[in-house]
């Protein structure tokens, strides 16, 4: 998991090449000029969707993994709260491989808050809650690079 703050995304350069295309791409430019649409910078490897959505309290959220791809969350508008966990801590209770996701229960090891400027990187193998409300539901909208690393 790396947190981090959004002028500093250049700082993880290196780590793995799909990376890189989404790092770079962390800059108010190519944020504001997301849509609703998927934009795909290498198909099938690295791709951004913009959401918008109402945060939720924890007991409608779950905890959600991947295997093959790296999400990273970056907050444009509003606050969610996140919960961090390992899978082999959780509860297994929806798989679909083929989407390359796997849905979870159980209790967070690590909790923060995402705020506009924010970025959450979330490798394979970190099951990350997320949408959760702070004290009420808000609206919030959110740019989500899926990045395939294995």
């Amino acid at each position: 998991m790396i947190v981090a703050r959004n002028e500093t995304a250049l700082t993880y350069l290196g780590i793995h090449p799909n990376l890189d295309q989404a790092l770079r791409r962390i800059t108010p430019e190519f944020l504001s000029s997301l849509g609703t649409e998927r934009v795909d910078i290498i198909p099938g490897q690295v791709w951004c969707t913009k959401f918008t959505y109402e945060t939720i309290s924890d007991e409608e959220s779950f905890f959600e993994a991947h295997e093959n791809f790296l999400d990273i969350h970056l907050m444009l508008t509003g606050r969610e709260r996140v919960e961090i966990a390992s899978p082999k801590k959780l509860t297994l209770f929806d798989s679909q491989p083929g989407n390359d996701f796997y849905a979870y229960r159980g209790q967070g090891a690590h909790k923060l808050v995402l705020a506009p400027g924010d970025f959450l990187v979330v490798w394979p193998d970190d099951a990350h809650k997320i949408k959760m409300m702070l004290e009420r539901p808000q609206t919030v909208t959110k740019a989500v690079f899926k990045v395939k690393i294995r």
